[in-house]
């Protein structure tokens, strides 16, 4: 892809995740767009999943939800990275494409006031959220950082955790994020992410949509693509765990149009080699 591409991608994603931040509404295509439109037709003809609805079927538990800001949880997961990520007391997290700070903060609360939270989105309306959502919270140990994933601004070394919920699928430059993740974790550090992996090529309707890209479903890759991505990065200990399950409720992210024939929801693990024995992922 070229770097003009690369461009149109982060700009059709960033308006629409700006309009979610300002407008309201959820993830997949039925997002409200800046014309009242959409690729679902008109919004009284389609019932829209509430984020509750959205994030309870997608793992998160009502104290979960509870757990945070109102305005915090948008229903843009895939999964539900704080299950995976066996978060503990002090460490660092970095969340990618942190949203209005729903993972975040729900990770602030295991790291605990001696551990930090970073939180990358490259969307201005959802930073300005996310960080009301965090003074409205009191959290003292969850940052936000304007930033691309693909060049994240944190130094080396620097994350015991990298999570991400259905973000990376949107990078026009996926293998650029990894090794940009591998870089800022410490060594025995480890990936947590949720995302949407492709079971089968799109159709020809689906890939100049520019609401299927940014409803996490065309920016979707290929398990064996993303696995040697990660390979190459440097990762190792990957596993890629489709969730067949999850079809069903992709299904609703763009009623009948069948998207849940071609993507599913997936955890995918991974630590970066070193950290020895005192580090937790450093030994089995």
């Amino acid at each position: 892809m070229s770097d003009t591409n690369h461009h149109d991608v982060r700009k059709t994603v960033r308006e629409s995740y700006a309009t979610i931040a300002t407008q309201g509404g959820n993830s997949g295509c039925c997002a409200p767009t800046a014309d009242g439109g959409g690729c679902c037709g008109p919004s009284d003809d389609v019932e829209i999943p509430s984020a509750e609805q959205m994030s309870a079927f997608f793992g998160y538990s009502s104290e979960e939800m509870a757990a945070v800001p109102e305005g915090a949880n948008l229903g843009l997961g895939c999964g539900n990275p704080q299950a995976i990520a066996d978060m503990t007391a002090g460490e660092v997290v970095i969340d990618l494409g942190a949203g209005a700070g729903f993972d975040a903060f729900l990770a602030a609360g295991k790291v605990g006031p001696n551990g930090h939270v970073i939180g990358i989105d490259m969307t201005h309306e959802m930073l300005a959220k996310a960080r009301a959502n965090a003074e409205k919270g009191g959290y003292k140990n969850v940052e936000f950082r304007l930033g691309e994933i693909e060049y994240m601004p944190v130094a080396d070394d620097t994350a015991d955790v990298i999570i991400s919920n259905c973000v990376i699928n949107l990078s026009p430059n996926k293998p650029q994020v990894l090794r940009e993740a591998f870089r800022v974790l410490k060594p025995g550090g480890r990936l947590a992410i949720s995302d949407v992996v492709a079971t089968a090529p799109f159709p020809d309707d689906f890939r100049d949509d520019d609401h299927l890209l940014s409803g996490c479903v065309t920016g979707a890759s290929m398990v064996d693509d993303l696995q040697t991505w990660l390979e190459d990065a440097g990762f190792e200990r990957v596993l890629i765990d489709i969730k067949e399950e999850s079809r069903a409720g992709i299904a609703d992210w763009a009623p009948g149009r069948g998207v849940e024939k071609y993507v599913v929801s997936a955890i995918i693990t991974a630590t970066k080699p070193g950290g020895g024995c005192g580090s937790q992922s450093g030994c089995c």
